[in-house]
């Protein structure tokens, strides 16, 4: 399945194009799978970052009260941080730091996807117009959003956690903390 979306992405002149209508497509499949292992192990497993990119995009545009319209980039992922609630609930019973734990999860994994695929690959070009990027050894280029301070990053976490630790009422069990660390 795996080999199959990321050849039906790169089929296309356009992959960005590509990645977003099979994501729209599988998106509300995502959100009926009831295990947070089906859903890790469906996302872990995406051989094509951009898709995986897109579907993650989705999934916290799902979970924003206010979804936003800007392209994907660093500033989008901060947004996403300041702005989204605990993922949906799905259909497994999961208490309430393990659904945070989740999202910290999803965000790693977004940000990990979107650090690959703009800045590394450029996997936002045709298969043929890359290999000749690749050849001309082609720096990728940036979006103004993905200009972001550290400062800019500190008060987004600052805010995050704040809003974690009012839902949770209680200390970070370590796991969420060593994610936070690590998202941060």
């Amino acid at each position: 399945l795996q080999q199959m979306l990321s050849m039906a992405v790169e089929v296309d002149r356009s992959p960005t194009c590509s990645s977003r209508k099979i994501a729209d497509y599988v998106f509300p499949f995502i959100l009926h799978i009831p295990l947070r292992s089906q859903r890790e192990a469906l996302l872990n497993t995406m051989e094509s970052q951009l898709l995986r990119c897109r579907l993650l995009e989705l999934l916290f545009q799902h979970s924003c009260d206010v979804p936003t319209t800007s392209s994907m980039s660093l500033d989008k992922i901060l947004y996403f941080l300041s702005h989204s609630s605990v993922l949906p609930q799905f259909q497994d019973e999961t208490a309430t730091w393990q659904r945070w734990d989740e999202m910290l999860q999803y965000l790693s994994l977004l940000l990990m996807s979107y650090q690959t695929f703009p800045l590394a690959e450029h996997l936002r070009s045709s298969i043929s117009d890359r290999m000749d990027l690749i050849v001309q050894q082609a720096k990728p280029r940036l979006q103004d959003s993905d200009d972001i301070s550290q400062l800019d990053i500190q008060l987004k976490m600052n805010d995050f956690m704040s809003r974690m630790q009012e839902a949770l009422g209680q200390p970070f069990p370590l796991q969420i903390q060593e994610k936070l660390f690590m998202l941060q």
